[in-house]
């Protein structure tokens, strides 16, 4: 039996997305409770509401929290993948797909709980800020391109995230019925490829 800690527990906000985040893995966004979270952190359902106004103000904080991570994360793959503008831009995707994987219950707040990234001020700018990693690297490479044939950089980012997501929904997450023959890293690998190729950014074989 989990133990109540009552409303003087030291960090309790966090300890309510960390329970959140769990039972977001184990039962998706909708189907678990305040009072499941809360007996999960250790405390009583009341305490919740020291912090946040329902359910959907905690999966909000997680969905805030995973846009925090895959944002470095992503900044970080842009900056380490180089020297070419093309492998920072696939270093990109490669960590999309690997932050799905590692964060799983941030990825599903995020992206599968149908919270707004305009749910408050502070969500919709931390999530701009991933997508524009994205789009710099999109930039960037379609520097590369010629001006008459150069889709816009948010387009282009547009693009790759949709092919991106896609590879994770449907092959990396697991998911009844959707079996893929190839890795999805290989999937989302000859994607971009295909993708690049047809933007004359590729050599064609």
């Amino acid at each position: 039996m989990v133990k109540k800690r009552g409303y003087h527990h030291g960090n309790l906000r966090q300890a309510l997305v960390e329970a959140a985040l769990s039972l977001i893995e184990a039962k998706g966004p909708t189907g678990f409770t305040l009072s499941e979270a809360a007996k999960q952190a250790g405390v009583t359902p009341a305490a919740v509401y020291r912090h946040f106004d329902g359910r959907e103000d905690l999966i909000a904080e997680a969905a805030k929290q995973g846009y925090e991570i895959f944002a470095d994360v992503m900044e970080y793959a842009y900056n380490k993948g180089g020297p070419s503008d093309l492998a920072a831009f696939e270093a990109t995707g490669r960590a999309y797909l690997a932050f799905a994987r590692k964060y799983p219950g941030h990825y599903i707040a995020m992206f599968e709980s149908g919270i707004s990234v305009n749910h408050s001020p502070e969500l919709a700018a931390i999530s701009a800020k991933a997508r524009g990693v994205l789009e710099k690297a999109a930039a960037r490479l379609s520097e590369h391109i010629p001006p008459d044939r150069r889709p816009p950089p948010a387009m282009f980012s547009a693009h790759v995230w949709a092919l991106s997501h896609g590879v994770v929904e449907l092959f990396a997450r697991n998911s009844p019925g959707t079996q893929s023959p190839f890795p999805p890293e290989d999937l989302l690998e000859t994607g971009i490829g295909v993708y690049l190729r047809g933007l004359g950014l590729l050599d064609r074989d």
